[in-house]
């Protein structure tokens, strides 16, 4: 999808609210700092689209104006592994975010699979599965092609999100690409990513089960994590050195494959951390 690794915030950064600037502004601020990514957050909203679609085209037409790419979180209110009255709001939630995404030119909108409660982890991400195509045949008849929906892999061991999981609903489903928040994935494996070999396990992984494209164009999410036995805890800033994943582990694996990835800052300080990934990476592109 890009055509270089991009960089960004996930959601508006305190500074550019400090200087009151509106959702049309951000495209512009982010370019002034050297950023090219941006991923509105629709993290509470309900069964119908919470923003006008004026102000979504005007956000479309100043990301393209500054070369800055879209993407959407969705609503956190969605869990395909309920019961069914819960399955069928959350199919409506996801498709509300995805017709924003269509007004705004966003490419793909992340969204949270779920919870196990008392299924089994196979039959929920059965449901899961199902329910996804469904909405995808939602989206399919309101038009909506170009938005992909993005399972995220997960940060707590009772949220259905295994990088296996996330991968097995992208081979089942059509229109879906996979999230890798690489800080949910240390946290769910009690500390797993710790070398650059770490990293090219599962860049490896991903490519052996989607495939050199889908490896090349991931969308991710980073920031430091501290976690428990039952997964993620909070979100650090990348300078915490007591805190990993280590970020310059991946920025080697992102130099040495080629990829070009579309990483999204969850850093409490968001667009600060995007441009010290972005400097990460250019400086292992020179090497």
């Amino acid at each position: 999808m890009a055509d270089h690794p991009r960089f960004g915030p996930a959601g508006v950064p305190p500074l550019f609210r400090i200087l009151k600037a509106t959702l049309a502004d951000v495209p512009k601020l982010l370019r002034e700092e050297g950023l090219d990514a941006f991923e509105y957050q629709a993290v509470r909203w309900g069964t119908k689209p919470q923003m006008k679609m004026e102000d979504a085209e005007k956000l479309a037409l100043e990301a393209n104006k500054n070369d800055v790419l879209l993407s959407l979180h969705g609503s956190y209110f969605i869990n395909f592994c309920g019961e069914k009255a819960i399955v069928e709001a959350s199919k409506k939630r996801l498709i509300a975010c995805a017709v924003a995404a269509e007004w705004m030119k966003a490419y793909v909108v992340v969204f949270h699979p779920g919870f196990y409660g008392k299924k089994l982890k196979r039959e929920a991400l059965a449901s899961c599965a199902k329910a996804l195509k469904e909405t995808v045949v939602g989206m399919k008849g309101l038009g909506i092609e170009d938005v992909k929906i993005g399972p995220e892999v997960m940060g707590k061991h009772a949220q259905l999100g295994s990088l296996d999981e996330v991968l097995s609903l992208c081979e089942k489903v059509e229109q879906t690409q996979p999230v890798i928040d690489w800080a949910h994935l240390h946290a769910r494996d009690k500390g797993r990513l710790r070398t650059a070999d770490d990293f090219r396990r599962i860049v490896d992984e991903i490519e052996k089960r989607l495939g050199a494209e889908v490896v090349k164009d991931l969308h991710c999410h980073f920031t430091k994590i501290e976690f428990t036995s039952k997964g993620e805890r909070r979100h650090h800033i990348l300078d915490e050195k007591r805190y990993g994943p280590d970020f310059r582990m991946l920025a080697k694996v992102i130099a040495e494959y080629h990829l070009k990835p579309v990483i999204i800052s969850e850093s409490p300080i968001l667009d600060l951390d995007a441009i010290k990934m972005r400097d990460i990476v250019k400086k292992e592109l020179m090497n």
